[in-house]
């Protein structure tokens, strides 16, 4: 354990709202929502000014919209994100040659990597607020909260008690008494199961779970999670920072706007998926052994299936034929919500097989034309999504629909800007193009190695 509070926790606050609202004058200090804007989509983040109605990232937007209806619906562009988190992560580093990104607007920072050491809380308190600044002047006026301490746990921790724009510095030797009062739930692994198993045993705060040994954490909850909790209720965490995260698993998963039962359009659908999963694997020089396929039910339950197989491969053709084998073991009766595609057990090499080559001669992947679905026959526009006019200059869409298109012309720049209705093909307004169209829900159409699209806090 570290002897001062030399690692940080830095997390920008309602990160994709913010931007959005960097970005659209006429939504600074109201209510917006980022994510899925369709019947099926889900919260990905709510600016501060919309939680207080209650609003939460993974919610569902039509829940959102019952609850705050007069927020700002947007659609997500992530090309934005990625280039605001780039210039956020760059004075990290600035700062530190040790950072460890967590996804696109969090990560660990090490300030013992850069050579400052023996530091009291009154200098971890001066260098983070100097952070801070420099973020928020680096991403045009984001802000950020910070926590500090002697481990990853207690500064993750730290960083969400004074949100937003707020620092917390946990002096050291004082870790197990500032963890304490909380509740369990807020050790790292302490889910809805496992806290209802601790309270069972009267363990409701983090004072009750440090008040039993080991061996009777063990007997509650298992040998490998009890010994884990035991460490990290008295703030045993010496996880180092790592500047380079091991890439996990790369997958593709989409929602419908109505649940299929259909087998052979999800199969076809499946095969897809493993097409753009391995286009990812090729893409990073990656394979992979284990494929998994999701899928969530009408009623929101979810399941996975996996099967891995005897060397890494990175062939659409043998993604998608595992996929199809998991896919059919699947009960749909009910119709499906959710399907994902995915592959782990990563590696960068692939292993030839001159069977699975054989195979491959015999079947070759045919990717089959699908029914059109509502976001893919989109030819219109979606809110918040950046538009440009001749006459008018940059703007946001406002809405659309009945043939029409309402466009706010303003910029991070400028003034609140005037509203003007074109119709939705008029070729004088053009869009401008992101990496691809919002998701319906969190998560969707996402690379899971980095986790990147996924709901932010």
């Amino acid at each position: 354990m570290r002897t001062d509070p030399s690692i940080l926790h830095v997390d920008l606050d309602a990160f994709f709202a913010a931007v959005e609202q960097r970005d659209k004058p006429s939504l600074r200090g109201k209510p917006v929502v980022v994510g899925g804007i369709g019947l099926r989509g889900v919260v990905s983040t709510a600016s501060y000014e919309a939680r207080k109605y209650g609003v939460r990232s993974a919610m569902s937007t039509a829940e959102a919209r019952s609850r705050c209806p007069h927020a700002a619906y947007l659609g997500a562009r992530f090309d934005v994100y990625r280039e605001t988190s780039q210039a956020v992560m760059a004075q990290m580093r600035a700062l530190s040659p040790l950072v460890e990104p967590l996804s696109l607007d969090e990560a660990f920072v090490d300030l013992a990597a850069a050579g400052l050491n023996n530091l009291t809380v009154e200098d971890v308190q001066a260098i983070s607020e100097d952070l801070k600044a420099a973020i928020k002047e680096a991403s045009g006026g984001l802000t950020a909260s910070v926590g500090a301490g002697t481990s990853k746990l207690i500064a993750k921790i730290a960083s969400d008690l004074d949100k937003p724009d707020g620092v917390v510095v946990v002096p050291a030797g004082t870790e197990a008494e500032f963890l304490a009062p909380m509740q369990v739930t807020v050790i790292p692994g302490v889910g809805p199961a496992t806290a209802q198993r601790l309270s069972m045993a009267g363990v409701r705060t983090v004072a009750d779970l440090q008040q039993l040994d080991e061996d009777e954490l063990i007997r509650h909850v298992g040998s490998a999670h009890g010994s884990s909790l035991h460490r990290l209720a008295t703030a045993s965490d010496d996880r180092p920072v790592v500047s380079d995260r091991e890439t996990k698993s790369i997958s593709i998963e989409d929602t419908f706007e109505t649940d299929i039962i259909d087998r052979s359009l999800l199969a076809a659908i499946g095969d897809r998926m493993a097409h753009r999963v391995s286009e990812r694997l090729q893409k990073a020089q990656l394979s992979g052994r284990t494929v998994t396929v999701k899928t969530r039910m009408h009623d929101f339950t979810t399941h996975t299936r996996s099967s891995t197989l005897a060397g890494p491969t990175d062939d659409p053709r043998v993604i998608a034929r595992v996929a199809r084998r998991l896919l059919e073991d699947s009960d749909i009766s009910g119709g499906i919500r959710l399907l994902g595609v995915g592959v782990s057990s990563l590696a960068d090499w692939i292993q030839d097989d001159l069977f699975t080559e054989s195979e491959h001669a015999e079947a070759p992947l045919e990717l089959v034309d699908l029914p059109e679905r509502p976001r893919e026959r989109q030819v219109g526009y979606y809110p918040g999504q950046d538009v440009t006019h001749p006459e008018y200059g940059q703007g946001w869409v406002w809405g659309s629909g009945r043939g029409r298109v309402t466009v706010r012309f303003e910029t991070a720049s400028t003034p609140a800007g005037p509203v003007r209705t074109f119709a939705v093909d008029d070729p004088a307004l053009t869009k401008v193009v992101t990496a691809k169209p919002p998701p319906d829900e969190v998560g969707g159409d996402k690379d899971a190695a980095t986790g990147q699209d996924g709901p932010d806090e």
